[in-house]
């Protein structure tokens, strides 16, 4: 995969969406916040950062379609984990 942050630097999503997620970069602790975030989504085949980019994917189609399950919420706490996570991770060489 990708650098993380190349691929959130790609991704075009509402400002006001983006900057909510920002906002609770601060507050992100991922021993906390990353567990229940993946509950649902927990495959053995895939890392937690591909598990968070295939929500907010999810998220982001139902969003744009005006699907009745959409979740601002959910929405902007996979925003926030991915771009905590993008801090958190080690830059690749």
């Amino acid at each position: 995969m990708s650098d993380l942050g190349s691929t959130l630097s790609t991704l075009k999503r509402p400002r006001i969406l983006v900057g909510a997620a920002r906002k609770g970069v601060g507050f992100y602790r991922r021993e906390r916040d990353l567990g229940p975030l993946l509950k649902s989504l927990r495959s053995p085949a895939h890392t937690d950062t591909e598990q968070l980019l295939a929500a907010e994917a999810h998220l982001e189609q139902t969003r744009s379609t005006g699907g009745s399950g959409y979740s601002l919420s959910s929405h902007i706490a996979v925003l926030t984990a991915l771009i905590a996570e993008a801090t958190l991770s080690p830059r690749q060489a």
